[in-house]
């Protein structure tokens, strides 16, 4: 039976300084022929000059030659290890591929003046579409709305939580309420737009407003009112994402310990003590959980509006992604509202973070 080593394993001291210094002129040379073609090609698109690319094929092909050479420099240079990285550096690259670099496109795009209805194409606007956003009225306006529809997220979650404490506690037809509550969660936003927004609520024929007319209310028009408006879409919105936050916090109330509470009772504790003194910070990380999710659905809403409304009346009920898409579908303004996302991105990321990181100092105390 042999003695020896079944399985070689190529250490720091058997890599040769040839075979390291190979792997870097490798990776670095790609990296450098990556970077090269990716500016020829920017520089293109954005018309500063002519040279005479029609696609963005070459960059691809730089890249993933760069790809090819990163992972067997990596193996030249790390030897076992480099092996090992393989495992998960095609993985990271890929999903890089699908991030960063649409990413940088969006940016140099952002930068551009490009209408969809010129025949010139794209063509570097500098600051232009900057100091347009910093001006434009109508996209602040929306991003004053999204902060309005956000602070409504209050009222959704202290609903959500009563229909939870409602469908957990020992009620007749329990499992039927639970499936009837989340039939709105089913449905397409736009099919909720079109059956509600658009038919049932119709000024003119809608059965809700030949209610309310019998009801006394001469003028049953919803979306006629800039705040009726906008109060009439977060109510149809809240109606179709209620059920989402209602079902993770229902989740959480089956997951806590019955003996807790049944020991507040025994001891005396009223409901509302139970509620705010045991049940409410054991449910603490599920509602900051539920909260987050529907922000960022929240942050997202369009579809809503671009059906019913298209963000009237007077830009009442637009928000930043239906101001946008209308940028592109009905001004043709690739330029300018791609730098109206990106600066949405940013202000999405930097605010995340700092809910993040007030959320997480604020629950320190219950940890």
């Amino acid at each position: 039976m042999s003695t020896g080593d079944l399985i070689h394993v190529v250490s720091g001291e058997s890599l040769s300084e040839r075979r390291i210094r190979a792997g870097r002129i490798l990776i670095r040379g790609s990296f450098l022929v990556l970077v090269v073609v990716a500016l020829l090609q920017i520089v293109n698109a954005l018309g500063l000059a002519a040279l005479g690319f029609t696609d963005w094929q070459p960059t691809a092909i730089a890249y993933v030659a760069w790809c090819v050479a990163l992972c067997v420099g990596q193996v030249l240079i790390r030897g076992e290890t480099g092996k090992r990285i393989l495992f998960v550096l095609p993985s990271a690259l890929f999903v890089v591929s699908l991030t960063v670099i649409p990413l940088i496109l969006g940016i140099a795009i952002a930068f551009a003046d490009w209408n969809l209805s010129s025949p010139t194409g794209p063509k570097f606007a500098g600051t232009a579409n900057i100091e347009r956003m910093l001006s434009d009225p109508f996209y602040w306006n929306a991003l004053g709305n999204m902060v309005w529809y956000c602070l409504a997220i209050a009222l959704e979650l202290a609903v959500a939580f009563g229909l939870a404490l409602l469908l957990n506690a020992q009620i007749r037809a329990r499992r039927f309420f639970r499936v009837a509550f989340l039939l709105p969660l089913m449905l397409s936003p736009v099919a909720v737009s079109w059956m509600i927004g658009r038919s049932l609520l119709d000024f003119r024929a809608g059965p809700v407003a030949d209610l309310m007319r019998a009801l006394g209310w001469q003028d049953p028009a919803f979306f006629a009112s800039p705040e009726l408006a906008k109060i009439t879409m977060s109510v149809l919105d809240a109606w179709i994402y209620i059920p989402f936050m209602m079902i993770m916090l229902l989740a959480g109330l089956q997951g806590l310990p019955g003996e807790v509470i049944e020991a507040a009772k025994v001891d005396g504790a009223t409901a509302w003590q139970a509620f705010r003194k045991i049940l409410f910070p054991l449910m603490l990380p599920v509602v900051l959980t539920a909260f987050v999710v529907r922000l960022i659905f929240k942050l997202k809403l369009a579809d809503l509006v671009i059906t019913i409304t298209s963000g009237g009346p007077g830009g009442a009920t637009d928000t930043v992604t239906s101001f946008i898409y209308r940028e592109y579908r009905d001004r043709s303004n690739v330029g300018y509202g791609t730098l109206l996302a990106m600066f949405y991105l940013v202000i999405i990321v930097v605010g995340l973070t700092l809910l993040m990181r007030g959320l997480n100092r604020w629950m320190r105390p219950y940890a």
